[in-house]
Parts: C-alpha cells; structure tokens; sequence
C-alpha cells in the first residue's frame, strides 16, 4: 500500500475540533484515519509541555515526537506523528541547528557520536552568526526524523510581523536551508515540510499584481526580498534574478505541488481570517511538501486539501509508491520505512513494540510513560489470578448487629409498609433495641446463623441509658421505618396575636407582600418582633416596568444594511492611529478574489457606517 505524509497548519492542536468532520469524533486518530495519512506534521501546536494530555500523546496506534517553544506561551511548536503499522523513525532529534540535547541528557546532538546522529549541522563558519543558534531552536519550530529510506524535516518557519524579527527569520531560513543541502551532500534523501511561510512565485498568491502597484515595487524587487530569494535557490525551478549566492549554485530540493500541478491557479494553503478571504480564495501558497532530487521518482501525487476546515491553513499531502527503485532494483518503501528485521519484502515479520521507542518519542515522558490510553482501560481483559479468601476481623460486630443486617439481606422487595410489619423497628420509649425473627420462608438461610451468647444478652446498663438518650435526641416523628423518609417539621414560628394579626400585610408565597395590602400600613404599625415584612418605602416595586426599561437597554440594535440589502456586521478599529477603538460597520461578506471590496457583484461591497454616525433611523448611504 502507499505511504502518504500530510502537512497542516492547525493554529492550534484542538482547532480541528470545532469543525467538520472532525467534530464528530474528537480524537486524533480519528483525525488521522480522516486523512487517510501515515505520517502527519502538525505546526502551531501552541502548547507548551504542561499542556499535554493523554489524547495527544497516547493515540492508539501511533508514536508521536514534539517540539515545543522553551520560553514563550502558546506559541508555535511542531509535532509529527508516525503510523506504527506503517513506519518506525531509527533517530530523532528537535531543533534545526542540533544545539539542543537528547532528553535526560547534557550532550548537544551535533556532539553525539556518529552512528547516533542524523548529520548534516551548520557550521559555524556557514552562519551568519547574527542570532545564536541555541536561540533558533528555543522556539520549538523543528522535528527531524530519520528513517532508513529518507530523511523527513517537519517545521515551522518564522512569518514576517515586523522588523524586529527580521534577522530571527532570516537567520532560521539560512540554517534550514544549510541543513538540507548538507545532508544532501551526504547522499541522505530528504523530504521538508511545513508551513515556510514564504512565497515562491506570482502564481502562488493573490492579485499579486495589485499589490505591487500599491506599494510601488516591480516583480524583481519583490522576489528579491531575502527570504524570496533564498528559498527559491533551494528549489528546481525557481526564479533568480542575478547571480546565485555562494553555496547554493545549484538547487537541491523539488516542490512537489507544483511537479504534479506545474499550472494551476488559485492552488493556496493560507487565507487571512480576519478578512474572511477563504470563501473568495483570496490568499497564498506557503506550505510546501519538498523532496531531494534523488527520490522524486518516488512521489506519485501531491497536492493540497484546500476542502478541510479547521485552521487558516489547509493541508497539504505527497504520496509515496508502495514500491520504489534502489540501486536498481524494487524493493517495498516499508522495509525502508522501519528498522532493520520488522518488514521483508513488504510483510511484517515481528510486531511493533515499546522497546521500539526513540529517547524523544513523547510516550517516553514522564507523566505518559508506561500507560495506556484512559479508553483502552475499559478494554482491558481482567485477570484471571484466583481471590484469597479474606480472614475474618479480629473483633467481630455483635450478634444483634449481623443478625440485624443479615435480616435485612434475606428480606425480598416489598412496600415500606409490609416491610414495617416483618421487622419492627423498636419504638423511642423502648431503650434497647430488638431484632425480630427473620422469616420462615428463609429459615434454611436463618438456621445457618450462630445463636446469641450470654454475654451478648447481658450489657450495661449505662451504655443501654445512653443509648435511649441518644435515640431521643432524634427527634420525635422516626418511630418505624417510613419516618424516615417523610420530611423532617419544622418548628412553628411564634403566633401573632389575632389583635395584631390584621395590622401587618399579607405574604405571598414568595415571602413579599401584596402591594394592595401594603397601601393600608404604615411602617409604625409593623415592628420587628410582630411581622417578618420589613418597612418599605413609598416606591414600590415594578416588575412589569423594569422588564420594558432593560429591554429598552438590552434590545436587539437596528443594523444599518449593506448594498446588497442584508444586515452590515460590527467591527472595531485596531489600526494605531486617532481611529484606532472605534466601531464601525460593513458588509459581512467575504472578500472576492481581487482582495478588495467591489460594487455590482456577489462579494464585499463598498458599505462603511462609523457607529457614531449611525443613529438606528437614518436613510441607508448611497
């Protein structure tokens, strides 16, 4: 069968969830079945190592390896979960630069030893050197397997906010870009993939044309930005404008949408949701499926699920043959997908176990190491070791107590009532209490049971007193087994004299007073001691009319109507400026494929209605 890798941006590990279809059923294997993927790269996971929980880490059926930022909140981290039916990595590591160290360990990747290490670092002298390269990796933005066949590269590139990030950006570009064409040189076949956050040619975005003219650029100045310019050096095919930089003569990685969609428009993995420019398609193509040269013929699709909501981004998936060509001859992709004796000639020889599990592998953390899943719990198979057979206390119960317990055992289901006349409950006037005999029908049940001693049937009598006091204590009203369960009274509240009965108002059932019987009373005729309603004030209370003065408040608000006669939506200003707080209205629909409003069409009309300039009754602008 074939091996499919998918590549998706979820702006959040339980994003997906509150979408369809994977709110059908919230589990990530779900999710994955749904992708119909054996290898699944997630970027801006947005957690941080306290937040993961079992559902994440303990998906049946799957390993899982995380990188996760260091410092920052909610912010980036990567994650690449693996099919164990499927594959099984033989080394993994976090971080692009290899400064970081191997769980449990003070040891840097790039300083282990060699048959431990994937390869490939950057060295110091192929750096700029403007950012440390400990700093790279603290973002958690990298996950890098190695299996047998290939060399898979999971990240999550910096986007462009503002200048100040300008050189981390750069920076983590040049070592991502050093760290393929290293391990290119070392004969490693290598598959990139995440979201890389940059552009590659005019046919990946939207009206770019449009854009230039707004900003006053041409198309080579455009696409000789650095970030542009570096990632298109990496790639067959890209558009250079001048000479290569040193190092990166030639190309080393194949985008493989555009292999297996060398024309296609509009093909975009990333809408502005603020805009709500996905139902136009106005966005971009920046998450990318890459591959070295010497495993193309391996790839038989690629191409984007542009279909699947969840997340600004859409995933994006290349299919691997069942069989490839190595050195000339076929041999079956999962025997290279695992470690040496668990695949020969695409059949599975020994099962997948936990001694299989890599130093980064998530299950191996503490707080999930060696357990299971809390679903698979009710699954498990009870154990079939034999009960010991408990000994018996050292100071039994008395004999009226088992005897009194084991009645109420062998006592079938009947009403309280019946239940009353078999067994009695001794009365508040009798101070020790009796146990009747159980019935004749269990008398074989009854004959088993051992007969009172003479010391159980002689007691103190101080402890019978106390115990008579004890039970007087309860209350009257408990006498047989159905005071039980009636309702404990209350005591009677102290009567008021009839003389002064009639000068005090009437309570509801509520506890308040009718406002008929309040306009006959005055406070001085109402004391403390005589009524339980307290002095009002001439004002009374008018349920009617606090009803209609907050729905005046609370009301639904008349909104203004957009051009094509529907209902504007309210948004708030938070371009820093003198307008920046301010509410205003527009049209609610999404932006259409030229990325600006437009008159006479189907998408975002030209509507625009400051909030205070709108009073709920004035005419609609033209």
């Amino acid at each position: 069968m074939v091996v499919r890798i998918t590549s998706w941006n979820v702006n959040g590990i339980r994003n997906p969830f509150s979408y369809q279809p994977w709110n059908e059923n919230r589990t990530f294997k779900a999710m994955f079945d749904i992708l119909e993927a054996d290898i699944v790269v997630l970027q801006e996971a947005k957690i941080q190592r306290k937040d993961l929980r079992d559902d994440m880490v303990l998906v049946p059926g799957w390993d899982v390896y995380f990188s996760l930022p260091k410092h920052k909140k909610g912010y980036s981290g990567v994650a690449i979960y693996t099919r164990n039916s499927v594959c099984a990595p033989i080394r993994a590591e976090e971080g692009i630069t290899g400064a970081l160290c191997p769980p449990n360990t003070t040891t840097p990747f790039c300083e282990l030893p060699e048959d431990q290490q994937i390869g490939g670092y950057p060295q110091p002298s192929q750096l700029s050197g403007v950012v440390d390269v400990t700093t790279l990796d603290s973002e958690g933005r990298c996950v890098i397997l190695e299996f047998p066949a290939f060399v898979l590269i999971g990240t999550y590139s910096p986007a462009t906010r503002d200048e100040s990030r300008d050189d981390f950006r750069l920076g983590y570009l040049e070592a991502l870009d050093i760290r393929v064409r290293n391990l290119v040189r070392m004969g490693k076949r290598v598959i990139l993939t995440g979201d890389l956050n940059v552009i590659r040619a005019g046919i990946d975005t939207a009206n770019l044309a449009e854009r230039l003219k707004k900003e006053a650029m041409t198309t080579e100045d455009f696409f000789s930005a650095p970030s542009r310019r570096l990632f298109n050096q990496l790639v067959y095919g890209g558009n250079v404008y001048g000479q290569r930089d040193d190092g990166r003569e030639e190309p080393a990685l194949w985008d493989l949408g555009r292999l297996f969609n060398p024309a296609r428009e509009g093909m975009f993995t990333c809408w502005e949701t603020k805009k709500n420019a996905r139902p136009g398609n106005f966005g971009s193509r920046i998450d990318y499926v890459l591959c070295s040269d010497n495993m193309k013929e391996w790839v038989i699709d690629s191409n984007i699920q542009e279909g699947l909501m969840g997340s600004d981004h859409c995933p994006v998936f290349a299919t691997l043959s069942d069989q490839v060509t190595l050195d000339g001859a076929a041999v079956h992709l999962r025997d290279l997908l695992n470690p040496t004796g668990v695949f020969q000639d695409g059949d599975r020889i020994r099962e997948w176990t936990v001694k299989d599990l890599l130093p980064m592998s998530a299950k191996l953390i503490p707080e999930f190491d060696r357990r299971q899943n809390i679903k698979d719990m009710f699954f498990k198979k009870p154990s079939t070791t034999p009960k010991v057979p408990s000994t018996p206390a050292s100071e039994p119960c008395s004999e009226p107590a088992a005897e009194a317990i084991e009645n109420l055992q062998t006592v079938e289901p009947q009403t309280l009532q019946q239940f009353e006349a078999i067994n009695p409950l001794p009365s508040q006037e009798n101070g020790s209490p009796s146990i009747s005999a159980p019935s004749p029908s269990k008398s074989p049940r009854a004959g088993l049971k051992r007969t009172p001693s003479a010391s159980a049937s002689t007691k103190p009598q101080k402890k019978q007193k106390a115990m008579s006091n004890k039970e007087s204590s309860l209350g009257k009203g408990q006498s047989s087994l159905m005071g039980f369960f009636k309702p404990k009274t209350t005591a009677t509240p102290k009567k008021v004299p009839e003389a002064e009965e009639g000068l005090g108002p009437k309570l509801g059932f509520d506890g308040t007073a009718d406002p008929d019987d309040l306009r006959g009373t005055t406070p001085a005729h109402i004391t403390p001691e005589k009524s339980a309603v307290p002095a009002t004030s001439e004002k009374v209370f008018d349920p009617i009319e606090n009803k209609e003065s907050w729905s005046k408040l609370l009301g639904k608000r008349i909104l203004p109507k957009c051009e094509h006669g529907e209902e504007c939506v309210s948004m708030l200003t938070k371009k820093p400026g003198i307008n920046c707080g301010r509410s205003f209205y527009m049209c609610r629909r999404p932006l259409g494929p030229s990325g600006d409003k437009e008159r006479n069409t189907e998408w975002r009309c030209k509507t625009f209605i400051w909030s205070s300039d709108w009073n709920g009754s004035q005419s609609q602008p033209p």
